[in-house]
């Protein structure tokens, strides 16, 4: 092996391995999170949990970085599998698989493909004979309805009561479990397992995206589901919905801004009537969460920006690899599930977090069928989402999301009992006519004015 292979395959060992170190300490020293989260204890803080979890993600990213900066350096592409040592101790070839990998996860497989096998690979549109068969094509649709509700709205209410409700309550004191990573975990772990199996069983485009491309995505979305879990902790789910509903005010306001973009009077008028309706429901409601009495404090708040910020890029960065790659959305599922159980996994093995998740999950069995109930629906509606949006487009997928906000809510305030002041219901209702409102402009313009169609994809 080269020197400068050595030089650089040590220095990210020695990164790797001070990461390791340093986030199997930390947590020991600054000890778990209490059930009170009373800030007794350093963990009881989610910036302090945050910043572990960043740390635990670097023991990927930094060593990573390091190795692919290299690599580029020196145009591993193009002399791939050369100056290697074999047990010999003779110079020799590097093995053709470990060769292909370091390719395809650094510099991606730009091998040139006809355009005639990548449309045999490829997720084919709507099927013609399906259009032709009205009766066949509208319970496609109704299933495609009943499969996205049913799957996010278990989804919502299990992760309300997973984040929000003691265990074991009824048998004496009870706790909360307070891992959020973990669900992330096992929600993507599952998703990941999915996405193989049908990449296997069906064929798919030519891939030529760098594998590491989709790290960036996974991080973000990693992010996203994180903040989204934590926030259960300082605000509402209904509140949490509404911020959802209303994340396109940052997205308008960051495009005026950095790309210097002009919106049309509907999008100004819709986003204004989002941020009436969102402010009426939050000042009119007084609903409790797991820190009573802090319905809209400045960390639910912080999380929810957090959430909306991360879960834009996530859209964008994946826009964009649709556009340059022409990736499948299956790969695309895959891959960004593959990096986030690379990256989740790691850092629990760090920080114990597999431990004490395991271990609540044999003091509370019910736990173990909600936590297997939230990943088969998180799992089950990515797949929804793509089959919905290959069918009927993504403006039918957006009516149906949208109509899954308004009854997630609805069935949260049923089921956990949340009050909610008829000022409170107005301002919902201003939402959501503001949200069907704009879906109707933007489809009217589109028709107006056709433009390629985008592939959507969706965290959960």
């Amino acid at each position: 092996m080269k020197p400068s292979h050595k030089r650089a395959a040590s220095v990210a060992i020695m990164w790797f391995v001070i990461l390791v170190i340093i986030n199997v300490i930390l947590p020991c020293v600054l000890g778990e999170e209490s059930q009170s989260g009373d800030g007794t204890h350093w963990m009881d803080f989610w910036v302090v949990r945050l910043l572990l979890n960043l740390l635990g993600y670097a023991t990927i990213f930094v060593p990573g970085y390091l190795l692919m900066r290299y690599l580029r350096n020196i145009r591993y592409n193009e002399t791939a599998g050369n100056s290697i040592l074999n047990e010999g101790g003779e110079i020799g070839k590097a093995p053709s698989f470990l060769s292909n990998l370091i390719k395809h996860c650094v510099f991606g497989n730009d091998d040139k493909v006809s355009l005639e096998n990548a449309e045999e690979g490829g997720e084919s549109p709507s099927g013609t004979e399906e259009s032709h068969n009205p009766m066949k094509r509208g319970f496609t649709l109704v299933f495609c309805l009943v499969g996205l509700q049913g799957a996010y709205l278990t989804w919502g209410v299990l992760q309300e009561r997973i984040m929000t409700f003691e265990y074991g309550k009824e048998d004496g004191q009870g706790e909360f479990f307070k891992n959020s990573q973990f669900l992330v975990f096992i929600n993507r772990i599952l998703a990941f397992i999915i996405g193989m199996t049908v990449i296997f069983l069906r064929r798919q485009p030519h891939h030529t995206t760098p594998l590491y491309k989709y790290s960036f995505s996974s991080f973000s979305n990693i992010m996203s589901s994180w903040c989204q879990y934590e926030a259960l902790k300082f605000v509402s789910f209904p509140t949490q919905i509404l911020a959802k509903a209303s994340k396109v005010i940052p997205v308008m306001l960051m495009g005026k801004v950095v790309s210097k973009r002009t919106y049309q009077y509907h999008e100004y008028i819709t986003a204004g009537m989002i941020s009436v309706g969102v402010t009426l429901f939050l000042l009119n409601s007084g609903d409790v969460t797991r820190h009573k009495g802090s319905v809209t404090t400045i960390s639910g708040v912080i999380l929810l920006a957090g959430y909306m910020a991360f879960d834009s890029f996530t859209s964008n960065w994946q826009g964009e690899l649709f556009k340059r790659h022409k990736v499948s959305s299956i790969q695309m599922m895959t891959g960004v599930n593959m990096f986030s159980c690379l990256l989740t996994g790691v850092s629990l093995l760090e920080q114990g977090g597999f431990f004490d998740s395991f271990a609540f999950m044999a003091r509370h069995h019910l736990f173990v069928v909600h936590a297997i109930v939230l990943s088969l629906c998180s799992a089950g509606g990515q797949l929804f989402i793509f089959y919905t949006i290959s069918q009927f487009g993504a403006v039918t997928f957006t009516i149906i999301m949208t109509l899954r906000q308004a009854f997630a809510i609805l069935l949260s305030c049923v089921i956990y009992g949340h009050p909610v002041t008829f000022i409170a219901l107005i301002g919902i209702v201003i939402v959501f006519v503001a949200l069907f409102l704009r879906i109707y402009a933007n489809q009217k313009k589109k028709s107006q004015n056709p433009t390629s169609s985008t592939t959507t994809t969706s965290k959960v």
